[in-house]
């Protein structure tokens, strides 16, 4: 396999294998089975504050 063999692989194939792989991971991340997950993620900042704040 020479290098153009090998360009012309990367050109086709390669890009098909990026975007199957970019919706993979963004269908993997909206799935309706990891809203607890998220939800779970964004108080990560708010876990260590006081319940009660002095006004």
């Amino acid at each position: 396999m020479d290098y153009q063999e090998l360009r012309h692989f990367a050109d086709s194939w390669g890009l098909v294998f990026m975007v199957v792989t970019l919706a993979a991971l963004v269908g993997w991340a909206f799935r309706p089975g990891s809203r607890a997950v998220h939800d779970d993620a964004r108080m990560i900042p708010f876990r260590d504050e006081e319940t009660h704040h002095e006004r």
